[in-house]
């Protein structure tokens, strides 16, 4: 296996309020690759410089103003300004925004996602292969057994299991067989279409994988849980071995995980103790050796 990686130039140079310093080049290089696969996104979206300029502004001077205070000392437009290299006009016109915070999750990708959630994790159904089995759309009948219908309104008695089921059909998360049974695809909870429910997923998943990452290569203890397997002298016949090995093992880690939760989940609601978010997750992702990403 050769090892790969991107070209810098070692003169890369910031200017600040304490004068001009040089970046590790390592970093830069780092976030240059980050970056990329990125801005093709935003471009695809017609997203533009601008655009981006003028949010990255505001979020460097909002994580300055939450994240890097001095202890015992007021946090002042000038410090802002030093540290950050944004204006101190700047600095004050947007220090009298009130700081934002992560999006929280729409609506119907909130829903969605706890019934996907139950019906990958609970025993009610799944097969014999610990599986998600395919339901009849509607229960039959008092104590009839699992179906779609009890499914969602096991999560909550105010969504209209048919509204659930059309809009899942469009979005490509679940089918309907000639046998009136709901089938979940493999790879729910990702739609093919829905530019929110994408988009929602996009942010919050690229989000916590960088935020673990930065954890980590800023010395974060304990080190948080982040790992990948690499080879880039592989045939397309090999890509196409490992990528359906990824998926079987992901999924099976993902199923796994979602079971436990659920239990925790349901343990923890009898508890008086202060809640966490966790997410976990797993990607495959391929290209040619010599693609630039």
């Amino acid at each position: 296996m050769k090892a790969g990686g991107l070209g810098m130039k070692q003169d890369v140079t910031q200017e600040t309020g304490m004068g001009t310093v040089a970046p590790p080049s390592a970093l830069v290089t780092a976030v240059r690759a980050v970056m990329r696969p990125f801005v093709r996104v935003l471009l695809a979206q017609g997203l533009t410089f601008p655009w981006f300029k003028d949010m990255l502004k505001e979020l460097f001077v909002e994580v300055a103003r939450r994240d890097f205070p001095l202890d015992g000392k007021e946090q002042t437009d000038s410090r802002i300004s030093l540290i950050t290299g944004v204006h101190r006009k700047d600095v004050r016109r947007l220090g009298a925004a009130p700081l934002s915070r992560a999006a929280d999750m729409p609506e119907n990708v909130s829903a969605g996602a706890q019934i996907v959630a139950l019906w990958i994790g609970h025993a009610d159904y799944l097969d014999a292969g610990r599986m998600p089995r395919a339901l009849p759309r509607l229960a039959s009948g008092a104590g009839g057994g699992a179906s779609f219908e009890s499914l969602v309104y096991a999560i909550s008695s105010e969504l209209r299991p048919r509204a659930v089921l059309d809009e899942w059909m469009r979005l490509g998360i679940a089918r309907i067989d000639e046998e009136d049974h709901v089938h979940l695809n493999s790879d729910a909870f990702v739609p093919r279409e829905g530019m929110e429910e994408k988009s929602y997923y996009f942010g919050a998943n690229l989000r916590d994988h960088v935020a673990a990452a930065g954890h980590n290569l800023l010395g974060g203890v304990p080190p948080l849980f982040e790992r990948s397997v690499h080879y880039d002298e592989l045939s397309d016949e090999s890509i196409a071995e490992l990528k359906a090995l990824a998926e079987k093992v992901g999924m099976e880690a993902i199923l796994t995980l979602n079971r436990r939760a659920l239990e925790l989940e349901k343990r923890d609601a009898r508890r008086r103790t202060p809640r966490r978010r966790m997410n976990f997750g797993v990607y495959f992702f391929h290209a040619g050796s010599d693609e630039e990403i």
